[in-house]
């Protein structure tokens, strides 16, 4: 097998040829097809995760076939195609795991983090965790769903009932989520770095009533709003955005220091709340309806030799929509 590794924090990925990988029990192995670029693998390869354990194949949006089968494996079989998430493995057995939260788990294991991700022809997995994703699906099209595309969606439900609803950061999730959101009726007001004009206007060929500057007020008060952009300074904007009672979802796994700012934007029962991973749950609710809402994902594709290219272009704001890595058959 062939994959782009990381072998010390902060530095680029290095092509190696390694020994191809051998499922255990309950596991199966893919050959990738396509494995999407997630800001979350910027936070591994820059150390911003803790105790990132070198060298790591990074990737968690992975779309793959399955080639073989460990002991034990009946849901699925060699030619499946299906996904892999971020979420990898739970332990089953802690207080969130048996309460239906196992995106909380105590032992849980991260594709692409704490257990090898797609960024690699081949990739291991837990089965109990993969997704069937059927064999009419695009592979370079779906890799975003399966985590800017779940991540969202857990950050949608979690915003409730809200009508008018805020995305900060348009980026891979928020293109997604506001697909769904249009669908279910809400009315998306979309918030982009000072500047971008570009996606600005992307924002609103999907759909967005508003699009403007995350330092612009919005032109009424927003029912909810969703953080997907990694900048702490934009919670004091976001809580001042939402209205008496409003709430702001953070859906990143790591975020730039918050500044102080005064009770006055928290007070009239406004929330901050944050989400962290997902569950296969979440998974389930949100592959039945794509196909209902007809989700189409902005891609740049490239090849998986050009990890550090597409990581790059993910750092500095050069996409619309998301970077995927593919991987033709050798």
């Amino acid at each position: 097998m062939f994959a782009m590794v990381l072998t010390a924090i902060g530095q680029p990925l290095s092509w190696q040829e390694l020994p191809d990988s051998q499922p255990c029990a309950g596991e199966v192995r893919l050959r990738v097809e396509a494995c999407g670029v997630c800001r979350t693998d910027l936070h591994v390869i820059d150390g911003e995760l803790p105790d990132v354990a070198v060298p790591v194949i990074p990737g968690h949006e992975i779309v793959g076939i399955v080639d073989a089968l460990g002991e034990g494996v009946t849901a699925l079989v060699r030619g499946d195609r299906v996904g892999v998430p971020w979420l990898g493995h739970t332990c089953g057995t802690c207080r969130y795991c048996t309460t239906g939260a196992e995106n909380l788990c105590d032992y849980p294991q991260f594709t692409g983090y704490t257990r090898p991700g797609g960024f690699a022809t081949q990739v291991v997995a837990d089965a109990a965790y993969c997704i069937p994703l059927g064999d009419d699906r695009d592979p370079v099209a779906v890799a975003p769903l399966l985590c800017a595309g779940l991540i969202g969606w857990r950050c949608l439900v979690k915003a409730g009932e809200a009508e008018v609803l805020g995305l900060y950061g348009f980026g891979a999730a928020a293109h997604i989520i506001a697909q769904v959101a249009r669908w279910q009726g809400r009315r998306v007001f979309a918030f982009t770095r000072p500047g971008d004009v570009d996606g600005q206007a992307f924002a609103r060929s999907l759909g967005a009533a508003w699009a403007g500057s995350s330092a612009e007020s919005p032109p009424e008060s927003l029912d909810a709003a969703i953080l997907f952009a990694p900048d702490g300074s934009l919670i004091p904007l976001a809580l001042q955005a939402v209205r008496k009672g409003g709430r702001v979802v953070c859906g990143g796994i790591h975020m730039s220091q918050i500044p102080a700012f005064p009770y006055r934007l928290l007070w009239e029962e406004r929330q901050v709340l944050s989400v962290a991973n997902l569950t296969r749950a979440d998974a389930k609710a949100f592959f039945t309806i794509v196909p209902q809402v007809g989700v189409t994902t902005t891609t740049t594709a490239y090849p998986l030799e050009r990890a550090n290219e597409a990581l790059s272009d993910l750092r500095h704001g050069r996409l619309h929509g998301a970077a995927v890595l593919t991987c033709p058959p050798r």
